[in-house]
């Protein structure tokens, strides 16, 4: 279903929100806004979505998260054309015409990269394991295992913008398993250093890459990720 600005702001259930610390403009924004549930007819809590946004940026979110009426609650924001949002910092241009937001994002333990703005399509898909094996780790470790738990986070923050082993919706930032995995060339204080912020390793105006302070990624997922990230770069296509 296509849905037009215009539209969705006349909607019975569209009502003005506000969403402190949003994820883009990092304050308290006020959105004029529609439970995001309520546009996914034909949706059940099993489906896996992708939204899309203009310049690539692909949020995988399975849809029993957006469901989810008790705590977190997305919402799709709408830019009023005749009440344009702020611009985004860092030349990025504006967050419109439509922004995944969310409201309690700490009870679902929502991550940031599920906050696509610059929305230009919704997809229903297949499950990210479905879609994409050659970025499965060995289905022999445990469920509880710090690579599974990385391959998790790894879903949720990094493949939004990145591709492994050349799989992947996304093209905004390189593969991070070929040629070389960055655990390979980079000591692992580095690293951490690097994800936290890109800027402090290496200086770049146009860089696109956000870091991901404690808040949006925790110590105990920064460590989960890394031993994924290790764990398959021995897992290349044809190794």
């Amino acid at each position: 279903m296509t849905y037009r600005t215009e539209t969705l702001l006349k909607r019975p259930d569209a009502r003005t929100i506000s969403v402190p610390g949003d994820v883009a403009f990092h304050r308290t924004m006020h959105y004029r806004a529609v439970p995001l549930a309520a546009l996914l007819e034909g949706i059940g809590r099993d489906d896996h979505l992708q939204f899309v946004a203009g310049d690539g940026f692909a949020a995988e979110i399975p849809a029993t998260l957006l469901m989810n009426m008790q705590g977190s609650e997305a919402w799709l924001a709408i830019e009023d054309p005749s009440r344009p949002w702020r611009a985004l910092d860092k030349n990025r241009g504006s967050a419109g015409p439509f922004y995944v937001v969310w409201t309690r994002p700490q009870a679902a333990r929502v991550g940031q990269e599920q906050w696509p703005y610059q929305l230009a399509r919704i997809r229903k898909l297949g499950g990210v394991a479905e879609r994409f094996p050659a970025i499965l780790p060995d289905p022999s470790l445990p469920a509880d295992s710090d690579v599974q738990r990385g391959f998790a986070v790894f879903q949720r923050t990094c493949f939004a913008c990145h591709t492994l082993n050349a799989q992947g919706d996304s093209k905004l930032g390189p593969d991070l398993n070929l040629p070389h995995n960055p655990t390979e060339y980079l000591r692992a204080d580095l690293l951490r250093a690097f994800i936290r912020n890109p800027q402090s390793l290496r200086q770049w105006p146009q860089a696109k890459m956000q870091g991901f302070d404690t808040h949006a990624l925790s110590d105990a997922d920064l460590d989960a990720v890394l031993a994924y990230l290790r764990h398959m770069a021995g897992r290349k296509p044809g190794h």
